[in-house]
């Protein structure tokens, strides 16, 4: 109504070039009416923005000269082009239709959605059916190696609403963000759902392998057999979702040196100790397990220093530094 009404205002300006003082309604049976924001005078001259004192007080009896009144004026619908009505009555329709879309979408932002693949466009991201609105799944946004058919059923994350254009209002989704993760296993493990396990913190190289740093908040739960489930059930499903992606479940701690060591597993470090001054973990492994520890290509305690936000330097025993001597790291990794 609100829409139809400003419309409506905006073609009687537009036809007659004023109107700053009209005043249009459309009422909830449907009704229009229009009201023209008036000055109380003894004699009009001017009778677009003058009303006599005779007539002002009809509808207000304690109308006096020099006040503004608002008084019902239907003749302003004769100066308004159907036409141009029209085109601006639909206009407003749907931009009010397009701002209660973003605002219905809201709170869908950092949450899981279902969508059903359109099409591919040519740059590669896929267009998705979000029931009422489309999705937007970006070539950067998407699995490495992941294909997608016209009419599958994807689960996607919500991270950003675009309006305005030609599309309208449009949701920007993705496969690789963190987050998808953290809600995933949110409908996977109840104890995270409830509160009772916390995610406190992932890292991920989409499609390849993730650590989630988990911990619980109520005593007696194991974190990481909540997150495994019987026989792998709940990690599985949270794997499957993701085309196969490996995740590591590692158990949080309070104390950054054990944080660090637990980021590294399947490793056991003999030793952790954190360097304050440049932030940096140096981590003592076993020989046998140095090439475990570093990972394929630096991928494990790459993710642990994203993971626990440590510069992780790995070295062996006999690099192990001393006072007199300062050894080099076999293995450096940035967070």
């Amino acid at each position: 109504m609100a829409a139809v009404a400003n419309a409506l205002l905006a073609a009687y300006r537009k036809s007659t070039g004023s109107g700053e003082n009209i005043r249009i309604e459309v009422e909830g049976s449907g009704d229009v009416k229009s009201w023209a924001s008036k000055r109380v005078v003894a004699q009009v001259q001017d009778p677009m923005h003058e009303v006599s004192l005779a007539e002002a007080q009809q509808r207000d009896p304690h109308a006096a000269l020099g006040q503004q009144v608002d008084v019902e004026a239907p003749e302003i619908f004769n100066k308004i082009p159907a036409q141009a009505a029209k085109q601006i009555i639909l206009q407003r329709i749907r931009e009010a239709e397009q701002e209660f879309l973003f605002e219905s979408y809201q709170d869908q932002l950092d949450d899981l959605v279902i969508g059903t693949v359109l099409r591919r466009d040519e740059g590669g991201a896929y267009v998705l059916d979000l029931n009422k609105i489309e999705g937007l799944l970006e070539a950067k946004e998407q699995i490495p190696g992941e294909r997608m058919r016209v009419g599958q059923r994807v689960r996607v994350y919500l991270y950003e609403l675009k309006r305005g254009g030609g599309r309208g209002v449009q949701a920007l989704a993705s496969r690789t963000h963190r987050n998808i993760i953290k809600r995933l296993f949110e409908l996977e493990v109840p104890e995270i759902y409830d509160g009772q396990v916390e995610i406190k913190a992932i890292a991920r190289e989409p499609g390849s392998r993730s650590k989630v740093a988990v911990w619980a908040r109520q005593e007696g739960i194991d974190p990481i057999g909540a997150c495994v489930g019987v026989r792998g059930t709940r990690i599985n499903n949270v794997i499957n979702e993701l085309n196969g992606e490996k995740i590591d479940i590692i158990l949080w701690d309070p104390d950054p040196a054990k944080f660090v060591a637990n980021a590294l597993s399947p490793v056991k470090p003999i030793s952790v100790e954190l360097r304050e001054s440049d932030h940096t973990a140096l981590v003592i492994v076993p020989e046998r397990q140095l090439s475990l520890a570093i990972g394929n290509r630096g991928q494990n305690a790459r993710l642990a220093a994203r993971l626990t936000g440590w510069r992780i330097d790995i070295v062996r025993p006999e690099e192990q530094p001393t006072p007199s001597n300062e050894s080099t790291a076999a293995a450096s990794f940035e967070v």
